[in-house]
């Protein structure tokens, strides 16, 4: 079948990634996790101390700072799975917790970090065969890609999702806190300026609330295939 250009975007802590990384096994694709560069810009803008008192970030020196910001993606062997590399460390682990997850939204919503950022994954995927997921992989990184999904499930199920997830990795979490987390950052990626999250037109809706794992990798195999084999 021809290589097409896969774009998943949605609200966070819809699953998005888990879904996208195993597609992109099953059909042997490049796996691209844009949240996880945003993720790191916002580690780095942590430990750089760039962060107002009231959350807001210092963006004249972080704009200046983008050039020592390197982000690249390994295999790990063990596991199977990409992690996040920044500057040559693996953060893959500090970009998951609640400090980065309150933080990225105001990052995300900076228009030289998303500049920045979308020519990167634009050059990732520009030889398709790539599964790619995020906030505005169909509406502005990949606008022409061939399946576009977008990915939705209610704020309790999503909370719950992150909760049990940060619990799993042995690190602090607390429901309302995290719950009170996803909802700003719903209500911050849909109202900023540049390419605030929304639905493609040409996007197939899923959500996710009440699926199983197994049945939403099938539901996205089923569009994939179906898809591919008419590209």
């Amino acid at each position: 079948m021809k290589k097409i250009t896969i774009a998943i975007d949605g609200y966070s802590s819809c699953g998005k990634s888990t879904m996208a990384k195993e597609l992109a096994r099953k059909i042997g694709y490049v796996y691209v996790d844009t949240g996880a560069m945003y993720r790191a810009v916002t580690l780095f803008a942590l430990r750089r101390a760039l962060f107002n008192a009231d959350g807001s970030v210092k963006a004249d020196q972080l704009e200046k700072l983008m050039p020592e910001i390197n982000i690249s993606f390994r295999l790990n062997v063990s596991s199977g799975c990409p992690e996040t590399m920044l500057n040559g460390e693996c953060v893959e682990k500090e970009i998951r917790g609640i400090e980065v997850s309150s933080h990225v939204s105001p990052i995300s919503a900076l228009p030289f970090v998303r500049k920045t950022l979308v020519s990167q994954q634009q050059r990732m995927g520009k030889d398709k065969g790539v599964v790619m997921d995020g906030r505005d992989i169909g509406t502005t990184v990949f606008p022409d890609a061939e399946l576009k999904i977008f990915v939705t499930a209610s704020t309790e199920v999503r909370a719950l999702r992150r909760y049990k997830e940060l619990l799993a990795k042995g690190m602090p979490a607390d429901f309302e806190v995290i719950k009170k987390n996803v909802e700003e950052r719903d209500y911050i990626d849909t109202h900023r300026e540049v390419s605030p999250l929304k639905k493609a037109d040409d996007a197939i809706l899923l959500d996710n609330s009440f699926l199983t794992i197994d049945e939403q990798n099938k539901w996205l195999l089923d569009q994939y295939q179906k898809v591919a084999s008419e590209a």
